[in-house]
């Protein structure tokens, strides 16, 4: 018996829901994807159901454009966000429909084991289609989802306009699993006797454990696994078994329905499939005419989820043929062919592409700052204001999101055009977060179809923009999908951060503490295998500044490995804090500041997650008032926290955004933040005594921040689960006063950086 990737259902414990008699259809269920996926790439434009004899269908669309590309569900043991990696990347030119089969997602939960038969998916298919008013696409399918595929393409010729099938699970080719009972009781259950109704009914997850283990054998596949999991607990056993007991499909007639096929198809094999066989790929191709063959070596079963750039600028060559075809063949005239690789005509109306000779061509870097907080981009234009120093003719292009756009935009920056297509990584932030909580680890880990969408949009603009340099301030994105493909790198890469390795908080556990060592494992294996990647990578900060821990069991100190692979700028302000502390009467007056006024500044980053530490402190302005004359508060919610949500007394003033925080910062009295980097060294550069509050669980505040700075001796770290409003009004009133006796910043570190960085121009 022989399961696959084709047919799973909804987030557990959803409620099983039908319309009302006489409606349209029944009730969706509730959201495809789990409580622990926060935020999505890309959220539908439409939803809808189609109606079929036994239950209903589940489907989602997004975008537009031609031609469409519908990805089929494969099996039940997941649902349609197997294809997330995928989605949002087509969307941004293409019509994308994604559905959950029956048995999953949204979808009906049907125990008759005819509709989940070949021929009922396949109208299921066509149910979708009809339902998302598409007459013809382009179908991607994925192990299970093959069979059903093939079929409807046999059967109706005219609706599809290419194929891709990734990894088939299909009545053709060799099988790599032993032939176990599923419904009968056996006594062993190890490996693939798991595979059997009995022991599904009593650990199911285990099951599911086992399975996605095999499905994902590349190695530091943690996060891919857990998604299976969570995707396989949204269905149930008896749902699932009925999909087992589905009819098989006859090996001759399957190469009957293959050899009707005549549209463009190609096949991507994974050489390390465990759930079907290479074989499985390798014998579809032959069966159909004129199919393509795409062996990924060492790849598993589900390399649209672990490789999923290559699968993606894969699927896209596909459809940019299919569009090659349709736009020949409405411009044919009659006897006039199609001759694969030729390029259609220019479109009336449109330039031609241009070409400029490569010494003629300006310098031109191509600048990824970080979105998750607005600190990394006042050290990023200050570093760009030194290269233009160094280089004149230097001009640049921004790839950024909200809310960095509106400080490059305030400047007078030039942002480029596909910094609208990025998938927003402070909106995600923002969504793992609660009161005053983030688990920045698990939270980046959960961003992962963000990066790829992310990643897809950088390389789209390095294809097309001339560059000489891609700089990426903490763009995660870039750095671990060029090491993941190599063969992408067209230009030079410069790779910045202000801290190197993950680690563990102790609420994680053991769990946290090897996921941390694995990620920490594969950026090492990734580094040390292709140092070309990175032509220069930059610490920002002092070898000093590293904190004295190990990357994981068995993996080296980080600040030995950090020394050997970056080279460091120094701390980059973005500022000059020397005229500030020189002028600060002046300043503050020009901020609207009275001489007589004890001013502390609130200030909670450029995300949303500060909002309960904004609340609190503001919270605690009328007893720090009572114990300070003259006390005044200004509060800034950034320019994600609408100012007016926040209560506030007689004597503080709540301010959304402000452009330039930083002087506001240098003059205060005191200032209360998070335990971000940014802000808390622009206080230290400043020479103001501040508190600060690291995010629970945020290792990088808790961490490494922390210890830099320890380092610098600067701050009052305190502690949220205790710091009430008396406790916080009582830091302020002992804090406003305390000199301080900081270690000096070096102001030199963007001109540093900048020296590090222009020789690659």
């Amino acid at each position: 018996m022989t399961t696959d990737l084709s047919d799973p259902g909804t987030s557990s414990g959803s409620a099983r829901t039908t319309g009302p008699a006489g409606t349209a259809g029944p009730a969706v269920r509730g959201p495809t994807h789990t409580a622990r996926e926060q935020s999505r790439a890309r959220y539908p434009d439409t939803t809808g159901i189609a109606e079929r004899p036994g239950g209903w269908i589940a489907w989602e669309a997004y975008g537009q454009g031609e031609p469409p590309i519908v990805f089929v569900p494969p099996w039940q043991i997941v649902h349609s966000r197997i294809w997330k990696s995928q989605v949002p990347v087509f969307a941004r030119t293409h019509r994308v429909v994604t559905y959950d089969g029956r048995g999953n997602g949204r979808s009906d939960r049907p125990t008759d084991p005819t509709v989940h038969s070949t021929p009922a998916r396949a109208a299921d298919l066509g149910a979708v289609l009809d339902a998302a008013s598409i007459e013809r696409a382009v179908l991607v399918g994925l192990s299970g989802a093959v069979r059903p595929i093939v079929l409807f393409t046999a059967e109706h010729p005219e609706r599809v306009l290419g194929l891709v099938f990734v990894c088939p699970a299909v009545p053709i080719g060799m099988s790599p699993r032993p032939d176990v009972p599923f419904e009968t009781p056996i006594e062993a259950d190890d490996g693939w006797n798991k595979e059997n109704l009995h022991f599904w009914r009593r650990d199911f997850r285990s099951y599911l454990e086992f399975f996605f283990e095999e499905a994902f054998p590349e190695p530091h596949s943690t996060k891919q696994r857990e998604d299976g999991v969570d995707y396989g607990l949204a269905t149930d056993p008896e749902t699932l078994a009925a999909t087992v007991r589905a009819a098989p499909v006859d090996a001759e007639q399957f190469r009957a329905w293959c050899a009707a096929i005549r549209c463009p198809t190609l096949v991507i094999q994974g050489t390390e499939d465990r759930i079907t066989h290479p074989s499985h790929g390798i014998a579809l191709a032959a069966a159909i005419p004129g199919a393509r063959l795409e062996l990924l070596e060492t790849s598993g079963h589900v390399p649209s989820a672990r490789d999923p750039v290559r699968v993606n600028l894969l699927i896209r060559g596909l459809v940019e043929e299919v569009a090659a075809r349709e736009t020949a063949g409405s411009q044919a005239t009659p006897g006039m062919e199609f001759a694969a690789g030729a390029q259609p005509s220019a479109t009336p109306g449109v330039a031609a592409p241009r070409w400029r000779r490569a010494l003629a061509r300006p310098r031109k870097v191509l600048y990824v700052s970080s979105p998750i907080g607005l600190g990394h981009v006042q050290r990023d234009v200050a570093i760009a204001d030194e290269l233009r120093a160094l280089r004149p003719d230097l001009e640049i292009d921004w790839l950024a999101q909200h809310p960095v756009t509106a400080v490059l935009e305030a400047r007078g920056e030039r942002i480029h055009p596909l910094s609208a297509e990025l998938a927003s990584e402070s909106a995600h932030i923002t969504a793992e977060a609660t009161e005053h909580d983030l688990n920045a680890f698990q939270a980046i880990r959960r961003m992962d179809e963000i990066m790829v969408a992310n990643f897809m949009v950088l390389h789209d603009a390095v294809e097309a923009g001339e560059y000489d340099l891609v700089v990426g301030d903490e763009a995660w994105e870039a750095d671990y999908f060029l090491h993941e493909n190599p063969e992408l790198k067209r230009t030079a890469f410069v790779w910045m951060t202000d801290f190197v390795g993950w680690l563990p908080m102790p609420e994680g556990g053991e769990r946290e503490a090897f996921l941390t060592a694995d990620y920490n494992a594969e950026m090492i294996e990734h580094v040390e295998r292709f140092p070309r990647i990175r032509d220069q990578a930059i610490f920002v900060g002092d070898p000093d500044d590293i904190v004295p821990d190990d990357f994981g069991p068995g993996l080296p100190s980080i600040r030995d490995w950090t020394e050997r692979h970056y080279a460091f700028a120094g701390y980059v302000t973005g500022f000059d804090p020397a005229p500030l502390i020189a002028r600060r009467e002046e300043v503050r007056r020009s901020l609207g500041y009275r001489e007589d006024e004890r001013v502390v500044v609130v200030a909670v980053g450029g995300s949303g997650v500060g909002e309960a530490l904004l609340r609190r402190v503001v919270a605690a302005y009328p007893a720090a008032a009572r114990r300070v004359d003259g006390l005044g508060m200004v509060a800034v919610a950034g320019p994600r926290i609408d100012p007016a949500s926040i209560p506030t007394p007689p004597g503080v003033e709540v301010r959304g955004y402000v452009p330039s925080l930083y002087r506001h910062l240098a003059v205060c009295d005191l200032a209360v933040v998070q335990g971000g980097l940014t802000t808390t060294m622009e206080l230290v550069a400043a020479r103001r005594p501040f508190l600060y509050f690291p995010l629970r669980r945020h290792f990088e505040q808790s961490r490494h921040v922390r210890y830099r700075l320890g380092r610098y001796r600067a701050g009052r770290c305190m502690d949220w689960e205790t710091a009430d409003a008396d406790a916080i009004a009582a830091a302020i009133a002992e804090e406003l006063d305390r000199p301080v006796d900081y270690r000096p910043v070096i102001p030199d570190g963007a001109a540093r950086a900048a020296k590090l960085i222009a020789p690659l121009l």
